[in-house]
């Protein structure tokens, strides 16, 4: 698990160690997503963006209810964007999240072979970059930090 450093501001520093510190999320029921990720999941196999879209959109809005912050606004996008460095080595962009507009962008394709994404990478960055808007929106930290807190909250059951 590669984690971000912590802030030398003083006044950043203390929410990166609420963060760290901060490991467990309570989630909403199974019932309420289960419906919903089955029709992100068939979306997904299908290529359709648009259903896919929507689905995403009704996934983050239960999600924004349970925890009762503002339902971000979705963009699927296609390929992921792949960024190459001298030496060889690439990495691609899964997903995102802008604190400014509220929006979270996730890619459907694989970068190279264009393929769908498998349905647990989809989803598992969905929920990734749904945890960085509840720690702007919910948590008030100052930013929303690559923490091991972070990570346990998103891999949460």
């Amino acid at each position: 698990m590669l984690t971000d450093c912590a802030p030398r501001k003083p006044a950043l520093r203390a929410s990166f160690f609420k963060s760290e510190k901060t490991r467990i999320l309570n989630l909403p029921g199974h019932n309420q997503l289960t419906s919903v990720a089955s029709r992100i999941e068939s979306s997904l196999n299908a290529g359709n963006r648009d259903a896919l879209r929507i689905a995403c959109a009704e996934f983050l809005e239960i999600l924004a209810g349970f925890y009762e912050v503002e339902t971000p606004s979705i963009r699927i996008l296609a390929a992921r964007p792949i960024h190459t460095r001298e030496g060889g080595w690439a990495t691609e962009l899964f997903g995102d999240y802008h604190p400014n507009t509220k929006v979270i962008r996730v890619w459907m394709r694989t970068a190279v072979c264009k393929q769908v994404t498998s349905f647990g990478t989809f989803l598992s960055t969905l929920c990734h970059e749904f945890s960085h808007h509840l720690d702007y929106q919910k948590s008030g930290y100052g930013d929303s930090w690559h923490t091991r807190g972070f990570y346990e909250r998103t891999a949460a059951p």
